[in-house]
């Protein structure tokens, strides 16, 4: 009876190291496949970080530089468009508008680092609103800064570590004159 249950005892053994290595490469997968998830999570984040910093300065240009109108046209000249027809293709979408060096956008002053590129941004001049005489507020203490109020729509694109990463901001921005 001995001689025929040596045979067993090494099917044994080669089940158990086979489930042992099974567990092993699941085990190997699974920690690949969560840096992966890491690693994609963290460029994201970085593209929205970048995408963000890009909306404020663009907030803080058109606060600070913004005059006048006269700059934004529907050819996008230097990063300022006018807004796009109801028909037209939105100014986000223009073909080449995010190339690093192209005029239909601005790119932002910072430079940030571990991002695959530096975040850029648009401004469209939406619309003009102006204060009309309300009977409601007159002899109120109602004092407005301004009869006319200028509304911009300021897109961002910002990049995270590699260039599969990128996320677009937009706010709408209103600038009294």
């Amino acid at each position: 009876m001995i001689h025929n249950e040596r045979g067993v005892v090494l099917f044994i053994a080669l089940v158990f190291l086979l489930v042992l290595t099974i567990a092993g490469v699941s085990s190997v997968q699974t920690t690949s496949l969560e840096e992966r998830m890491a690693r994609n999570t963290h460029d994201s984040v970085l593209a929205f970080q970048a995408a963000e910093s890009a909306l404020r300065e663009a907030e803080a240009f058109v606060r600070n530089n913004v005059s006048s109108t006269a700059p934004f046209t529907p050819a996008g000249n230097n990063g300022l468009w006018s807004a796009a027809a109801y028909t037209d293709q939105d100014r986000w979408l223009v073909a080449n508008v995010w190339n690093d060096g192209s005029s239909l956008s601005r790119q932002t002053n910072s430079s940030l680092a571990l991002v695959a590129a530096q975040p850029r941004y648009i401004v469209e001049w939406v619309a003009t609103v102006e204060r009309e005489t309300n009977a409601n507020l007159i002899d109120s203490s109602y004092n407005a800064v301004s009869d006319r109020v200028e509304i911009f729509r300021i897109t961002a694109r910002g990049v995270g570590g590699t260039t599969n990463a990128s996320v677009l901001l937009q706010s709408t921005f209103g600038k009294f004159f």
